[in-house]
């Protein structure tokens, strides 16, 4: 396949997709095509397959480049799975994540809906609003929630579970606000350039360090964690 008729396989589900995307996966050696004698890449069906994992692993997972050449290196592919949270039995795909840039909203639930789709108890999403762990436009009852806050109040209830409380994940919630607000210091500039390749070169390195920065809070807990149990 032409790097053309790729980036056309790969965008309903992958709409940010680009070719200009594809050619960067390249230049940091996560991708080899073959090139034809007049220099155009052509990709086997293992190329795409193997792009394809590196797609989902940025999306689902928020793994920087550098963690998925380490796992694309110890072979792992778009077929595998990854265990549930503790309770719960078998093996699944890890629930897929809301990716930072998106061009399309998705359908905003209304409160029972919200309700329904996650089994949360409406105290709880009451106390998540009192908190401002999540916010509706509106009072709810018509238009109020988007796809992330659903996975958001999705994690609340699983949490619940184990004896989180709403209040307790303001700790969270201040976190993420200090990241994102040294994200905007560093891209900001560039996010609201007039030039269009310096806004898209903007938007990947945002998607990039959303990406690093969630992997590191992860090991730096693993750290904690293990000096727990030291």
């Amino acid at each position: 396949m032409t790097i053309g008729a790729v980036c056309k396989s790969l965008s309903r589900e992958f709409p940010e997709i680009s070719i200009s995307k594809i050619r960067y996966l390249e230049n940091q050696r996560l991708i080899d095509p073959r090139r034809t004698p007049g220099g155009y890449r052509l990709y086997s069906t293992e190329d795409v397959t193997r792009l394809r994992t590196i797609l989902r692993l940025q999306r689902d997972e928020f793994l920087p480049l550098r963690v998925i050449r380490q796992e694309l290196a110890i072979g792992r592919t778009e077929g595998e799975s990854e265990p549930l949270i503790p309770g719960q039995k078998g093996r699944a795909k890890p629930r897929r994540l809301p990716p930072v840039v998106t061009t399309t909203v998705g359908p905003m639930r209304t409160l029972d809906e919200l309700l329904e789709a996650t089994g949360a108890e409406p105290e709880l999403v009451r106390e998540l609003e009192s908190f401002g762990i999540i916010g509706s436009s509106g009072d709810g009852a018509s238009t109020g929630y988007d796809e992330n806050q659903c996975e958001i109040v999705r994690a609340a209830v699983e949490l619940a579970r184990y004896g989180v409380g709403a209040r307790n994940l303001r700790v969270f919630k201040t976190s993420a606000d200090r990241e994102s607000a040294l994200l905007q210091q560093l891209l900001a500039p560039s996010l609201r350039s007039r030039s269009a390749e310096r806004r898209h070169e903007a938007t990947e390195a945002l998607e990039d360090l959303a990406a690093v920065t969630t992997h590191l809070k992860h090991l730096l807990l693993i750290g904690d964690l293990r000096a727990l149990l030291a």
